[in-house]
């Protein structure tokens, strides 16, 4: 089983009848009649991040992947909790400084709380984060339109490539392997953009499991098809160089995940709101498709305009 057979088969039954937990197919959990978004998310050494020797970047990493699941539904984190399992070699007293530090540093960042935790003794290296926002409306998965256009800001790829160097798997230069590790780290997350997704956005994902796998998600219970465009998908600079200098598949350097970036579709007449959004906030919005009737295909265009498939389509937990 993945990961969405596991939840549908063993866990959606139990919670039918508890409307806040939005069938569990969303990121959050949204009592609307309190005002009250949460999210949650564990973290294991292997799976979501190489290896320890930078328990300060790690901890940033896992603590703003977790807190984009509600910046994606337009709601600002307010207060996180945090529980790590680990043993005397991961939670040494220099781990632990490192983590502290880091973690007050993206307190004022962000603008959030620690609230609370748990420790446990473990010899595998674990971490859960819940966060807490607050909010009467949120931007649900599901809500996409047909003929919408598909949105998704600033851009992607450049934490894949980060990870790709990590582990000794991408012949860069100096410089652009520490900007490229800077991105796996610590991705830039349109934290300013919450206070306008809801005026425009009619559905909305983060994209942590990679671009299309997430936009499958955001629609995955609906009769809709979407329309990728390759050279609309936004890169960085260095990423575009490097995909001309080394010849690299763009599509599949920008399906892989661990972005972080705001993924949402908005109705057509919306486009001049985005765009002042985008110069009001600072953050780069780009339409990269649409949505189409799930009569259709889902399809990704090349530049030009050849169907092309992506040999990677996202990460999925299997069982």
């Amino acid at each position: 089983m993945h990961e969405f057979e596991l939840i549908k088969n063993y866990f959606s039954k139990i919670a039918k009848n508890n409307k806040s937990a939005l069938n569990l197919n969303d990121d959050v959990f949204f009592d609307k009649k309190r005002g009250v978004v949460i999210s949650v998310d564990t973290y294991n050494i292997g799976t979501h991040f190489i290896n320890f020797k930078s328990p300060d970047l790690v901890i940033k990493k896992i603590l703003r992947s977790s807190i984009s699941d509600l910046i994606c539904k337009g709601v600002k984190p307010k207060f996180y909790f945090i529980s790590g399992s680990g043993s005397k070699k991961t939670f040494t007293k220099n781990n632990l400084y490192k983590i502290s530090k880091s973690l007050k540093l993206e307190q004022n960042k962000f603008n959030i709380d620690l609230c609370g935790g748990d420790t446990t003794f473990s010899n595998k290296l674990s971490f859960t984060i819940t966060s807490l926002g607050y909010s009467k409306k949120i931007i649900y998965r599901n809500k996409a339109k047909l003929n919408d256009d598909i949105y998704v800001t600033g851009n992607l790829g450049d934490s894949y490539l980060g990870f790709k160097a990590l582990s000794n798997k991408a012949k860069l230069k100096n410089k652009d392997k520490l900007f490229f590790v800077d991105k796996y780290y610590k991705p830039n997350l349109p934290i300013n953009l919450t206070k306008y997704l809801l005026k425009f956005a009619n559905s909305s994902i983060d994209v942590s499991d990679g671009l299309i796998d997430d936009l499958s998600k955001m629609i995955n219970r609906q009769t809709l098809s979407f329309h990728l465009f390759e050279k609309k998908i936004p890169v960085s600079k260095k990423l575009s160089n490097l995909i001309k200098k080394q010849r690299l598949n763009k599509i599949n350097l920008i399906s892989n995940g661990d972005d972080y970036q705001v993924l949402f579709t908005a109705d057509v007449n919306k486009a001049r709101i985005i765009q002042n959004a985008s110069k009001t906030s600072g953050i780069k919005i780009t339409k990269i498709g649409k949505i189409v009737s799930g009569k259709d295909r889902s399809v990704i265009f090349d530049e030009k305009d050849k169907q092309i498939q992506a040999k990677s389509k996202g990460y999925i937990h299997q069982f």
